[in-house]
């Protein structure tokens, strides 16, 4: 009798900073989807080494990674033309980095608060080829744009580049150059050099006023 032919298993890397996060997703994609883990990672270094190695087909990113960002690592990913569909799957406000990761090239967002089997459903979407949003977020993405494909202009937080959007989300938490740097990963000097471009790009005078704002923005949106 001619044994069957093996099929190979779709392979997923996961890029995620929490162990006990990254074992339940390894638990949905294996068990539940069939799927293959081909590499873990919590930092961008390890993760392109992985990817290198390893050629996933698709890869499951967090933003908040050990020592880098899961925005920049999708920038670079881009650059690289690793044309590798990522789904990002996050604690940050849907509303605030789902556009954000989009551009940079993912092919979607999903929160951390959805139920597995929506997880589940993103994953499949992605590696079908298609992009996945909450239905929320497609409707405001069209709406941003405009009547007649004309984009709205940008206002307010959306002048600010994706790592200034962070360092001011925290400065809104109550934390300061030095606490920013440390949960970011980066030097108290380049953490000012973020602050300074924000107070710019917004209007914002002084330090007093960045952390009024800063705090009633988070406050807002229940940060």
């Amino acid at each position: 009798m001619t044994p069957s032919p093996t099929v190979e298993k779709v392979k997923i890397l996961l890029v995620e900073d929490h162990p006990l996060f990254r074992a339940m997703l390894v638990q949905l994609i294996e068990q539940e989807l069939g799927m293959t883990v081909c590499g873990q990672a919590d930092n961008t270094k390890a993760a392109l080494s992985l990817i290198e190695r390893t050629r996933p087909d698709a890869a499951i990113i967090d933003l908040t990674l050990a020592g880098s960002s899961g925005l920049e690592l999708i920038k670079d990913l881009t650059a690289r033309n690793f044309g590798l569909p990522v789904l990002v799957l996050s604690m940050h406000a849907e509303g605030l980095y789902a556009e954000r990761v989009l551009h940079a090239g993912a092919k979607g967002f999903i929160s951390k608060q959805e139920s597995p089997a929506e997880v589940a459903a993103a994953i499949r979407t992605v590696l079908a080829g298609r992009t996945y949003v909450s239905p929320r977020v497609n409707e405001a993405i069209l709406e941003r744009q405009g009547h007649g494909g004309k984009a709205v202009p940008m206002t307010g937080v959306n002048l600010i580049s994706d790592r200034e959007l962070e360092v001011f989300q925290l400065v809104g938490s109550g934390l300061n150059s030095r606490e920013i740097a440390g949960r970011l990963h980066l030097g108290p000097t380049t953490v000012d050099s973020y602050r300074a471009r924000i107070k710019e790009k917004l209007g914002i005078k002084n330090a007093a006023e960045l952390y009024q704002r800063a705090a009633q923005w988070v406050g807002e949106r229940g940060l």
